[in-house]
């Protein structure tokens, strides 16, 4: 049983339904076991970084859901899992939050640090864009380009994928680890829009929950 007191949970967030964007850039940069779309998901994000191992020790004992990662920081440890059947996430998560006395009620609401919609993107700023870490959707000059960051950081997963659900737009990069979560999609300037308003409204759904 992990000490109630010594742990905070920073980001408890679950992913319905993998959408195949969001999941192919996914699969490709965890370690562990690959996701696929239409898979569902959880990240975990506590402190002290530490705990995170007690907790995924748990939610592995408990079968079904597959670790994708597992990363020890100096402050904070984060986890991600997934499976076909999302009853086997939540199982996996519920058993985690038991082991450590959280409800999800104590996580950190997601907070939206910045977001902005660039139109009509320069070609030399595209480039940049392209050449700093881009894992998605090469960003073509003259498209609409929508930058957003969440605290915690691994809240920006659920935006991302919340985006790809609404509209037709490209991912071009998102991050889910560090301080803040970062997400970069472009497309048609309506259809960028349309995914900003549901990574705001994903966002503000989780802050009231």
């Amino acid at each position: 049983m992990v000490n109630r007191e010594e742990i905070t949970l920073r980001t408890y967030v679950v992913i319905d339904n993998m959408q195949p964007q969001y999941a192919a850039i996914t699969g490709s940069l965890v370690r562990g076991d690959v996701c696929l779309a239409g898979m569902a998901q959880l990240y975990v994000e506590v402190a002290p970084g530490s705990g995170i191992y007690r907790m995924l020790d748990v939610a592995l004992k408990q079968g079904g859901a597959k670790p994708g990662f597992q990363i020890v920081e100096r402050e904070y440890g984060a986890l991600e899992l997934h499976s076909f059947a999302i009853e086997e996430v939540k199982l996996a998560g519920a058993a985690m939050l038991q082991a450590a006395g959280l409800t999800t009620a104590e996580r950190m609401p997601p907070k939206v640090v910045s977001e902005q919609v660039i139109t009509r993107v320069d070609p030399y700023q595209a480039q940049l864009i392209n050449r700093d870490g881009r894992y998605g959707s090469v960003l073509v000059p003259g498209e609409a380009l929508l930058i957003m960051e969440v605290e915690p950081a691994a809240y920006i997963s659920l935006a991302v994928n919340e985006a790809e659900k609404s509209a037709a737009i490209k991912i071009v990069t998102f991050d889910v680890v560090g301080r803040y979560g970062r997400l970069y999609v472009a497309g048609e300037l309506s259809q960028v829009e349309s995914a900003r308003q549901a990574a705001l409204a994903a966002m503000e759904a989780l802050s009231t929950s």
